[in-house]
This record gives structure tokens, C-alpha cells and sequence, in this order.
């Protein structure tokens, strides 16, 4: 289901997609449909459609729009996105919200993990 005016997908470059992809399984369990050597799309939470997708044809960074992911358990993200060969570059940290930390995939991609507290 699409809303109007949401956002709907969100694709990340990535420098190697078989490294991207181990280590968002690792870090999040997240699923892929492959579409062959440079693209898979990111399966949705529900396993219907997909959210997202990891691209070779799009160059990786900083500089983007900042992704958030919500957790339930802010520090255990934390250490599963290192576990996973991500860096934690800020956080965590407080902000109004709760807390939320900010990490570097492998291929250089800026994300951020919030958590009510």
C-alpha cells in the first residue's frame, strides 16, 4: 500500500552489494530480491513489496538525505551494526525524542537509529 506523499523507497549506494548486503542481514535481518549483479531491492518489514534498494549505480556517501531506522533496543542495534563491520560515528545520544546513534555502512552510507528512550 502507497501513500501519497510518503516516502516510499529509499536506495543506498553501495560500493560491493554482496558486502552490502551480508552486512544489513547481519546488522538488521534485513531480506533482499536480487535483480541481478548491481541492484536488490530491500523486502518490506511484512514481506510484502519492498522499501528500499541497494544500488552499485549510485555512488555511496555522507552527503545524502539521512535514513532512520527505529529500534526497540537502541544499544543492542548499536553493537549489531558493529558486530556487523559497521562504525558508529556520533551517539548515542539524547534528543527530544529519545535517543539515536548515527553509523557509516561499509560502503561509506551515513544512517541514523532511534529509540523512544
Amino acid at each position: 500500500m502507497n501513500t501519497h506523499h510518503a516516502i516510499d523507497y529509499i536506495e543506498l549506494g553501495v560500493k560491493d552489494l554482496a558486502e552490502a548486503r551480508a552486512f544489513y542481514a547481519a546488522a538488521f535481518g534485513w531480506t533482499f530480491n536480487e535483480y541481478g549483479p548491481g541492484y536488490a531491492g530491500i523486502v518490506a518489514p511484512d514481506g510484502e513489496g519492498e522499501v528500499g534498494g541497494l544500488s552499485t549505480l549510485r555512488e555511496p556517501g555522507r552527503n545524502g538525505p539521512l535514513v532512520l531506522l527505529f529500534s526497540q533496543d537502541l544499544d543492542a542495534t548499536a553493537d549489531a551494526v558493529t558486530a556487523a563491520g559497521g562504525h558508529v560515528v556520533e551517539g548515542p545520544y539524547p534528543f527530544p525524542g529519545g535517543r539515536r546513534f548515527h553509523f557509516l555502512d561499509p560502503s561509506g552510507n551515513e544512517l541514523g537509529v532511534w529509540a523512544t528512550s
